[in-house]
């Protein structure tokens, strides 16, 4: 085992949360093994005057921490899955993803219990194209404006009353400890979750074979399989934070259901799909759900978003 093992991590609360969960399983799984963090500031931290769609997409906020990885600051990064693009930059892997929190979307107000209590024009704020489309399929009549920041910078702009309501995810609140302010979950029916959403994911360099088995341990193959799933129907819709799609996969360790959907940033169009098979076929059912998106119309919104 190595004698030390640097985690690359963004700098937010959350980020560090996240780094610092990773870091005391490994003192617990390598005691004889030093595990430090290396917290940088990346590019997708630095611009939040602007949607993410429009400055480059999720990928900005693991670019610097594989640059950290390749000239050798850092053995590996700890990523929201969530946040991982469908394909990886040649020369990493993602070999642990670690047992899940929550997957749901959390619906965030001082005033309202959830979206059908809202009145028609009250303001909701998020950042994601995936949940603008779908809290819009819900409620056509509500007024969605663009949030940027961390957790903590959202909840003060709701709370100084610039939204009456805002969308975060349950997984990051809870491990802030800030699970009192969600109002409500909501349902996959209301919203369905991201793809990875509430699962973390350690990046490593293709071929650090040390560090790979060093942290081994950590991987839960109940959530790897729900992951395979997941990501394959991304990686055949060629997905990105442009795009509003959304897969939520649960197994009962023989018997796989997945489910997915692109939709129409405005939420005016809609395409939703679900498949069931094999768990050891995780990656093919999520092949063959996203083509019969394809077919039932999602091709035809994508190429517009294109």
């Amino acid at each position: 085992m190595p004698k030390t093992l640097r985690i690359a991590t963004r700098q937010s609360q959350l980020a560090l949360w996240q780094a610092r969960h990773v870091q005391a399983r490994l003192a617990v799984a390598l005691p004889e093994t030093t595990v430090e963090l290396l917290p940088i500031r990346t590019e997708g931290d630095r611009v939040t005057d602007r949607p993410l769609s429009a400055i480059g997409g999720k990928g900005l906020f693991l670019k610097e921490l594989e640059a950290a990885m390749a000239n050798g600051e850092a053995d590996l990064a700890v990523h929201s899955m969530k946040d991982v693009p469908a394909e990886l930059p040649e020369g990493f892997v993602l070999p642990v993803v670690l047992a899940p929190a929550s997957p749901l979307d959390a619906f965030v107000s001082n005033t309202y219990d959830n979206p059908e209590a809202m009145p028609a024009g009250a303001i909701v704020g998020t950042s994601s194209l995936r949940r603008s489309a779908m809290i819009k399929h819900l409620r056509p009549d509500l007024e969605i404006r663009n949030l940027r920041g961390n957790v903590q910078t959202r909840l003060a702009k709701l709370d100084a009353g610039e939204y009456d309501a805002i969308l975060l995810a349950c997984a990051g609140l809870e491990r802030l400890e800030l699970a009192a302010r969600i109002r409500s979950e909501l349902t996959p029916e209301q919203s369905l979750p991201a793809i990875g959403q509430g699962v973390l994911g350690i990046e490593i360099r293709v071929g650090d074979d040390e560090t790979a088995a060093a942290i081994a341990a950590l991987d839960d193959e109940y959530t790897h399989v729900r992951i395979d799933a997941e990501r394959a129907v991304n990686s055949r819709l060629e997905g990105s934070c442009h795009l509003p799609i959304a897969a939520h996969a649960t197994h009962d360790g023989v018997t796989l259901r997945l489910r997915a959907c692109v939709g129409r940033p405005d939420g005016s169009e809609m395409v939703r799909d679900e498949i069931s098979g094999p768990v050891d076929e995780a990656a093919a059912l999520g092949h063959a759900l996203a083509e019969r998106l394809l077919v039932a119309g999602a091709d035809r919104i994508l190429a517009d978003l294109g």
